[in-house]
């Protein structure tokens, strides 16, 4: 059994076990959930970017749509005020169609072409929620996100009774009950992403990303696999964005869903590997967790230990983007296919190993120089 199939298995029944423990905090564990929405919105992407190679840079687009669909059918504003189950179907398809609709022209295009008219998407959808006052409330964001878990059942359902300390709430979009939902969620994901990866879809996607010509005359078409990936992915990002409203209880800010996100997903995505689950998923926590979990803890502990009377300059989140830059640098330098590379990507950035293994000893070799 390889060392993801364990200690995947092993992480996530850990996270399920925190809120028990005597250390688990209510703020903490909300930052948790963040971090789960943000692994779900890294696989979306990785359906896209890992399977099947097209460099999609405007992922946090269609995690903006998400979070405002949302928006849209809960709050008060409008007058749909529909369960949070339901809204949440409904902003995965959305995601899913817009996904759909705004890629089928440009299926033809390759490359760092498609990565820009995708910037492109990207940027006019930020424009769009930004501007669109009558329905978005523009900068100010839709709120309160006021829905019930189910068709027929009320928000404020009181869950007092259920309580293991003075932490958890007592509503059910509280910690930790949207805690279980989301790390539930994120596991239901990894299971369907693991097996569409074995399923007939899952190899014409990595035949596809691996030449798009040999691809199409082994009978593949490349167009209704690509349109695919890009549903599932975006659909993936809506489903993320449904979620990140619900745990903020608004949209927020527009600049939540700007082009800096779709970077540090992308980043997520390579650092923990290409095309790997279980490194997509090291990836967020590294990444986001480091900026938003470990630099507020170290942070505070310069603090209380130095007592630097709280100087900017000398706090860890101050430089965390320098530090961000810094580990991205040398991880390409050192490690180009990331934490938990794909197999095939592995070898594909480092042939030497297979030509290693592959080469006829010659006359006079030991076989030990001819193995290593």
């Amino acid at each position: 059994m390889s060392a993801g199939r364990v200690w995947v298995p092993a992480l996530f029944a850990a996270l399920a076990v925190y809120p028990f423990l005597p250390i688990a905090e209510a703020n903490r564990g909300e930052q948790f959930t963040i971090l789960f929405v943000y692994a779900i919105l890294a696989l979306g992407l990785n359906v896209v970017l890992g399977y099947t190679g097209l460099l999609h840079l405007g992922i946090a687009a269609f995690f903006g749509i998400g979070a405002y669909t949302v928006g849209v059918l809960t709050v008060p504003f409008f007058p749909f005020q529909q369960s949070f189950l339901v809204a949440a179907a409904v902003a995965t398809t959305v995601s899913a169609a817009v996904g759909i609709a705004t890629t089928a022209p440009i299926l033809r295009l390759r490359g760092d072409y498609f990565a820009l008219v995708t910037l492109g998407f990207g940027l006019i959808t930020l424009y769009a929620i930004r501007n669109l006052d009558a329905i978005t409330e523009g900068t100010k964001g839709l709120n309160p996100i006021e829905a019930g878990p189910l068709p027929g059942v009320p928000e404020n359902v009181d869950l007092s009774g259920l309580r293991v300390n003075g932490e958890w709430g007592t509503r059910w979009y509280k910690y930790p009950y949207l805690y279980f939902l989301v790390l539930g969620t994120l596991g239901a994901v990894m299971l369907l992403l693991r097996n569409v990866e074995r399923s007939r879809l899952g190899r014409a996607w990595v035949a596809l990303r691996e030449d798009e010509l040999a691809a199409s005359c082994m009978g593949l078409n490349p167009a209704r696999l690509k349109l695919a990936a890009v549903a599932l992915g975006a659909g993936l990002a809506g489903l993320a964005g449904a979620f990140y409203a619900l745990a903020l209880r608004t949209t927020g800010n527009p600049q939540a869903y700007d082009f800096t996100l779709s970077m540090i997903m992308v980043c997520c995505v390579i650092l923990g590997g290409l095309g790997n689950r279980s490194g997509v998923l090291i990836g967020v926590l590294l990444l986001m967790g480091f900026d938003r979990i470990a630099t507020n803890l170290l942070d505070n502990f310069i603090q209380e230990r130095f007592d630097f009377g709280g100087k900017a300059y000398l706090k860890v989140s101050g430089w965390k983007l320098i530090i961000f830059g810094v580990v991205l640098i040398v991880m390409m330098r050192f490690r180009p296919e990331g934490l938990l590379p794909e197999a095939r990507h592995q070898r594909e950035l480092h042939p030497e190993a297979d030509e290693g293994e592959d080469r006829v000893p010659e006359p006079g070799d030991t076989g030990q120089k001819a193995g290593s």
